[in-house]
């Protein structure tokens, strides 16, 4: 079975030329990357894809944190407006500079976590929910559903139209842990009909999903079937980012895990990725660290590895 999709990794905004060699020599095909704020320009995006292509790679998606991340646009504090145009100017240097893809969140604070926890000798990310809801508010006080998604309909009103004539794509990544509220904020992107309804809503092919696995497995069954996720959002062009991570187990606890030690096999997830025809990114996302001086690469050429073997053999299934 043929599969035209491809491996990414990340890498950082302005980097060096091993770093790329690195990533070609793990056999991916492409990378992305988070950039500064003062790197939001056409001009610098130019030279960074370039830079990229000369590697023999291909920068598939940018994003930026301060406006795919911004209170200012999730709760509609002061400044939104001004957010927003600098969103907008943002996808607009992305098109101008040939990339086509773009990711952002509906998390206004973070992605929460507890303390870490362990996987297999290995320092790695935890969540325990109990714990989480006891923190306090993060905006000084409770915020409803109906805000968020009207100020997710007042975003969409206004990005859409200019993603469209950039030739720019957004990719939404959910909420993360997907639980339904935290610090007095709505979780709001936590299960796939919050998906189907934030993409009624854009009304456009160019907001689509960035899939995380790591996020409809910790949802388990309250966020919705991983492996027909797959294939009700890939049938529709949705997905155009896969963020392939397992963990330990559904909320209320878990601990984020090496891709063969979770409790999902991740070939399943592999091989409906190869048999819907999807044709997007697939990165690790999340690693375990690695102890001592094994730390600095190893997380990532153990998931690549480990990867590239799950759709080796889903291409022969």
């Amino acid at each position: 079975m043929q599969s035209h999709l491809k491996l990414s990794l990340a890498i950082s905004p302005d980097p060096a030329p091993d770093e790329l060699t690195y990533a070609r020599q793990l056999g991916v095909d492409c990378v992305y990357t988070w950039v500064r704020d003062d790197q939001r320009n056409a001009a610098y995006l130019t030279e960074l894809r370039r830079k990229v292509e000369d590697a023999g790679l291909k920068l598939y998606n940018v994003g930026n944190m301060t406006v795919g991340k911004s209170d200012k646009i999730h709760l509609a504090l002061p400044g939104r407006d001004e957010a927003i145009a600098d969103f907008c100017a943002f996808v607009e240097a992305l098109g101008e500079a040939g990339i086509g893809v773009t990711t952002f969140t509906w998390e206004p604070d973070q992605v929460w976590s507890s303390e870490p926890g362990e996987t297999r000798g290995a320092r790695s990310r935890s969540v325990d929910l109990d714990e989480l809801r006891a923190r306090p508010h993060t905006h000084g006080r409770v915020y409803t559903e109906a805000e968020l998604w009207d100020n997710f309909a007042y975003l969409m009103a206004r990005l859409i139209p200019v993603a469209e004539s950039a030739g720019v794509r957004l990719a939404l990544h959910p909420n993360d842990p997907p639980t339904e509220s935290l610090g007095g904020i709505p979780c709001l992107i936590r299960n796939a009909e919050a998906y189907r309804r934030a993409l009624r809503m854009a009304n456009s092919p160019n907001l689509g999903m960035e899939f995380c696995t790591g996020c409809w497995l910790e949802g388990g069954p309250a966020f919705g079937d991983v492996l027909a996720g797959i294939r009700e959002f890939q049938a529709n062009g949705r997905i155009l980012i896969v963020h392939f991570r397992n963990v330990s187990a559904p909320l209320p606890q878990f601990v984020e895990t090496f891709l063969d030690n979770g409790y999902m096999d991740m070939y399943e997830i592999m091989r409906t990725l190869v048999e819907t025809g999807y044709a997007g990114t697939v990165t690790p996302d999340h690693m375990p660290r690695f102890v001592g001086p094994y730390a600095t690469g190893s997380p990532t050429a153990y998931a690549i590895g480990y990867m590239k073997a799950l759709l080796h053999c889903a291409t022969r299934a």
